[in-house]
């Protein structure tokens, strides 16, 4: 498995990859499937603002992809980043997430971030052990900020602070 960063080439199966969770989970609080040409748009706004965007390849097919962007628009916000990995349905269980979630560290480290920020589902026990295993610590849960599938849904902020 290679992981590198993504390419226009990539764009058509990250949106296959966002559409499934928008639609099947509580991964993304998003009602809408994307389009081509939004996911387009977001991965040149990425590339404009020097955010990464890499890719978990196998054999030439992404499997998965992982991503980062300011946690907040304000200045004093510059050295927090939120982050985000998807894995395909097909691909999970095989160590693609831990390995995005790695490369995605190490970049934020050398382009000196000091902290990196997880929004996980509350009720996303595997996401929250394995935001965990990286050394992510719980720093509160916002009750019923999201509704989809008929439910409200709790969304638990978790930090890693990458410089000490």
């Amino acid at each position: 498995m290679n992981i590198r960063f993504a390419e226009i080439k990539d764009v058509s199966k990250i949106v296959e990859i966002v559409n499934y969770e928008i639609l099947n989970s509580t991964v993304i609080y998003d009602y809408n499937e994307r389009t081509y040409q939004y996911q387009l748009n977001w991965f040149h706004q990425k590339c404009k603002d020097n955010m990464p965007v890499i890719v978990a390849e196998e054999y030439g097919e992404v499997l998965g992809f992982g991503t980062y962007g300011i946690f907040r628009p304000w200045e004093a916000y510059k050295f927090s980043v939120e982050h985000s990995i998807y894995v395909s349905r097909e691909a999970r269980a095989k160590g693609i997430g831990k390995k995005l979630l790695t490369e995605l560290i190490s970049i934020a480290k050398a382009n000196n971030f000091h902290t990196m920020i997880a929004g996980v589902d509350a009720s996303n026990a595997g996401s929250i052990a394995f935001h965990k295993k990286f050394g992510f610590v719980e720093i509160g849960v916002f009750k019923e900020v999201g509704y989809k599938f008929n439910t409200w849904l709790d969304l638990n902020f978790m930090q890693l602070i990458l410089k000490e």
